[in-house]
């Protein structure tokens, strides 16, 4: 007889119930954990606190205390030696969409757009018009 163990973090905040405060909603989010994963077929065994060390800026340390929840189940050997059922995946969804239209071949005429491209790096000798504008046809004192 093999168990195999599983550590679970306790809950750290109560989720939401109507009707109850304080500790009563704090344990129903505990029962609500161990319940969940005792039908999974695991088996409530202790709780635990434990330190852990954290990085605190860039230097210092910090010990902080964790509380874990310990689980076990008996794991069946000759399960164990068979190998795994494969699940199939199950089906995508069929979404139905409009009927698509085949797009027209693709002619070669990519190296004469290239050569635009090309071009518009390569620009006559003229003079390039000023960036700054004329301040006298403007009329404007300095």
């Amino acid at each position: 007889m093999k168990t195999e163990y599983k550590v679970v973090p306790a809950p750290e905040k109560a989720i939401k119930q109507r009707g109850l405060k304080g500790a009563a909603l704090f344990a129903h989010s505990v029962e609500a954990l161990m319940n969940e994963l005792a039908a999974e077929g695991w088996q409530y065994v202790r709780s635990d606190t434990l330190p852990q060390e954290e990085r605190s800026g860039l230097t210092s340390k910090v010990t902080i205390y964790r509380n874990l929840l310990v689980f076990q189940r008996i794991i069946d050997e000759h399960a164990a030696d068979s190998p795994a059922p494969v699940i199939a995946p199950a089906p995508s969804p069929v979404v139905e969409s409009a009927p698509r239209t085949e797009a027209a071949p693709r002619t070669e005429a990519a190296p004469e757009a290239d050569d635009e491209i090309t071009n518009l790096w390569h620009t006559s000798d003229d003079t390039p018009e000023p960036l700054v504008a004329d301040r006298q046809s403007q009329r404007v004192d300095l």
